[in-house]
């Protein structure tokens, strides 16, 4: 905002409405233009798209091809319902079975949350270690997945053998799963999962005793469900991994996720409580499925029937797979789905650090002492970027803070895949969750701070995993420019009004008129439901549908590639996807523009100011003060094992950052040499996070008293001979890690032959 208005108008009367009127009036011109940069290049290039040219045949030619491409249309057509009533079949069968989760893995229950005291839907099970693979280690770190629950079941996480869980027991780590059963339990909250979840860990670290604490891995709604875990039980969670997890929900680009608004074009949380109510207290998950197909309708609703219907001969089975988990819908409590929109979605309480516990007390994620690792992607709609990252900025003031308060954070961005993928590609487990995997083993290496992870090389030649310093203007510049803050501010108070006014005087009525046939029937009806209940045996007029399918199996005469009328439908497939997409990206336009003219100018008005504000707790640096007084002595306290530990700092600190291959051997010292060997874990965490500290407030005065901390010639001769070995070779070096050792070896008092003859 201009900041000459503010000195002119901050004595005028009503000087805080015109200050954010003319706030609003910038925001709209910003979201104007950002959608004529974006969107509008967008449309124009679909439109202006070249059509793929087509071959001028003999009228011969062309009869050939009329005459092979309709028996091959047939045939498709034929085996393309066939292939949707398998599909319905599947959904049939796996509803009788109780929809249970479609892991790639046998598995065996560890602990049903149904028995538990404040019983829940909720279930700890071990994976089974498959064919092929070694057998666990117990004294390795276990892994422990918790799925989404978001409307779908559980087992995507484990969905195929490349996984995120395939990864896990391919390198001998203990592996357990987090699933759900299709019904809640009655009257179960999310703080009661939570709560479910804490013995679930507590079952785990009893069962490997030995092993360090469990690494916990969220997916989307999963994720976020692992940082109220690790928030309210910091003892029993070891390193966290967010993958495509919404903790931001307000973060955002302008012109981009307009899913976020959707909440509060919708009025907030009360159409959840509605649709709740009329499910007899449950709310349906196929809701939420039906809103994930209409982000992108060009390839939900047209192009995966068309690769079917195109491709029958090879995609009918990955459909089938792939359709057993996305058709499978389960139901929440309403007080569930309620705490979600209200706390996350319209609240945004996570991040702001307004969430409380069953005991009343705050959750705030600067409670957390394990270290964090965030994996989003430029190509999901449905988490982007910002809602993956943004709380980094929202709770932590700078990154020193982040070292001061002992945090470790390490974010790994991709470049395409979308929301499911980050799950379910088998090229991304084999990449970023192996990558990822990597990392964790030597996680207690990596000194406090923010990195990015980077990944290079090939599959072929092996991957390269980098972690590089950033800084939390880096994070500002992925997750957005915040300028939806204030209208989603609004969007929370007059959801909060709405709310009130539905349960006084709407719920009361409406409750006592539904019975659970009725909503039994509504589920039943739900379009998701239907479109596979109506293509399945269990319609009658589909019963010659197998027999003809298994006549053109036999009969199938494909039309080749090169077959005009193959082409042309190619072609017509296209169009119809870009004219899905186009109406998709004016639906978006108009979303955001139609947020931001309403819940803009409430904001404008004072509407939401209360909302903005983070609770105390989750204030940047409100509960870690930095204490610089003695800062000097502080650095000349300590003997060999600190200056080990700060002489590696200042060469990380040096570099901007630190390769895998210098994290094995930094594990290897604190893990086999004294004696940081005879130290127990917490005790070299410590040391670690307070030898980070100091560093970054005062990295001369650390270097400088490094004397003090090694009086000793041979003890100094063994300290710079083990940092050695941990560096590398010199010829590996860059030239800012070379002059940091070349300082370190003059302040110790000797020289570096070796440094010498590298520079």
């Amino acid at each position: 905002m201009d900041t000459r208005f503010d000195m002119v108008a901050a004595d005028l009367p009503g000087a805080g409405v015109l200050s954010g009127a003319l706030r609003q009036q910038q925001v709209l011109t910003r979201v104007a233009g950002e959608q004529a940069r974006t969107l509008w290049p967008r449309l124009g290039q679909r439109a202006a798209a070249p059509l793929r040219p087509l071959p001028v045949k003999p009228p011969l030619n062309l009869w050939q091809d009329a005459l092979a491409y309709g028996i091959d249309s047939l045939q498709r057509q034929v085996l393309f319902w066939d292939t949707m009533r398998r599909a319905g079949n599947g959904l049939l069968e796996h509803e009788r079975r109780g929809c249970p989760p479609v892991l790639a893995f046998e598995y065996d229950i560890v602990m049903d949350g149904r028995s538990l005291a404040r019983p829940v839907n909720y279930a700890l099970v071990r994976i089974r270690v498959p064919d092929g693979c070694p057998s666990t280690d117990p004294m390795l770190r276990p892994f422990v997945v918790i799925d989404p629950r978001a409307g779908h079941g559980a087992g995507i996480g484990g969905f195929k053998t490349d996984s995120e869980v395939g990864v896990a027991l391919r390198a001998r780590h203990p592996v357990y799963f987090v699933i759900f059963f299709r019904d809640p339990e009655p009257g179960q909250t999310i703080l009661d999962v939570t709560a479910a979840e804490r013995e679930f860990l507590r079952e785990v670290m009893a069962r490997h005793p030995e092993a360090p604490k469990p690494v916990v891995l969220g997916n989307c709604q999963g994720g976020w469900a692992a940082m109220l875990l690790a928030a309210t039980a910091p003892e029993l969670v070891g390193p966290l991994v967010l993958n495509g997890a919404p903790l931001s929900y307000w973060a955002g680009r302008t012109g981009r996720a307009a899913m976020r608004y959707i909440g509060g074009l919708a009025g907030g949380s009360w159409p959840v409580a509605l649709l709740s109510d009329l499910g007899n207290g449950r709310f349906d998950g196929a809701h939420l499925g039906l809103n994930f197909e209409a982000l992108s309708p060009g390839n939900t609703w047209f192009r995966k029937y068309f690769d079917i219907y195109s491709k029958v001969d090879t995609e009918a089975e990955r459909f089938l797979e792939f359709e057993r988990w996305w058709s499978g819908l389960f139901l929440m409590n309403g007080a569930e789905i309620r705490w979600i929109v209200e706390n996350l979605f319209v609240g945004n309480r996570l991040a702001r650090g307004g969430i409380v516990s069953e005991t009343g007390e705050p959750i705030s994620i600067r409670s957390l002492h394990s270290p964090v690792i965030v994996f989003a992607s430029e190509g999901d709609h449905i988490t982007p970027p910002g809602q993956a990252l943004r709380w980094i900025a929202d709770v932590y003031r700078d990154e020193d803070d982040i070292k001061a308060a002992g945090q470790t954070i390490v974010y790994l961005l991709h470049d395409t895949v979308g929301h499911l993928g980050i799950f379910v590609s088998a090229s991304v487990a084999r990449k970023e969750h192996s990558g990822i995997a990597s990392i964790l083993e030597v996680i207690e290496a990596v000194a406090p701070g923010l990195y990015e992870m980077r990944i290079t090389g090939t599959e072929e030649e092996g991957y390269q995993v980098d972690l590089q310093e950033r800084s939390l203007a880096d994070v500002r510049a992925i997750s957005g420019d915040d300028a939806a803050a204030d209208a989603f501010a609004a969007v929370a108070e007059v959801s909060g009004a709405a709310s009130r006014v539905y349960d006084a005087g709407v719920a009361p009525i409406l409750r006592p008129m539904v019975t659970e046939p009725a909503a039994e029937l509504g589920r039943r009806l739900h379009p998701l439901r239907l479109r596979r209940y109506v293509v399945s045996d269990a319609n009658p007029a589909l019963a010659a549908l197998p027999a003809l399918a298994e006549a053109a199996r036999r009969a199938r005469r494909p039309a080749p590639p090169e077959n005009l009328f193959r082409q042309m439908e190619q072609i017509w497939a296209q169009q119809v996807e870009h004219t899905l997409d186009t109406w998709r990206d004016l639906r978006d336009g108009a979303t955001e523009a139609l947020f931001f003219g309403a819940y803009g100018w409430l904001a404008a008005f004072g509407i939401g100011r209360s909302a903005r504000e983070p609770a105390a707790e989750a204030r940047p640096g409100a509960t870690r003060e930095v204490d610089t007084t003695g800062l000097a002595a502080r650095c000349r306290e300590g003997g060999y094992a600190e200056a080990v530990i700060r002489m590696m700092l200042l060469l990380a600190r040096a570099r901007g950052g630190v390769r895998r291959s210098k994290l094995e051997r930094s594990k290897y010292l604190l893990s086999s040499q004294l004696p940081f060997a005879a130290m127990s874990e917490t005790g070299r965490l410590e040391l670690i996070q307070t030898q980070t500290r100091l560093v970054s407030l005062a990295p001369e005065e650390c270097l400088a008293s490094l004397p003090v901390l090694l009086p000793a010639p041979e003890e100094r001769k063994r300290a710079v001979d083990v940092v050695q070995q941990v560096a590398g070779p010199m010829e590996d070096l860059d030239d800012r890690t070379r002059e940091m050792l070349r300082r370190i070896h003059a302040v110790l008092g000797f020289e570096c032959l070796e440094l010498a003859e590298a520079m």
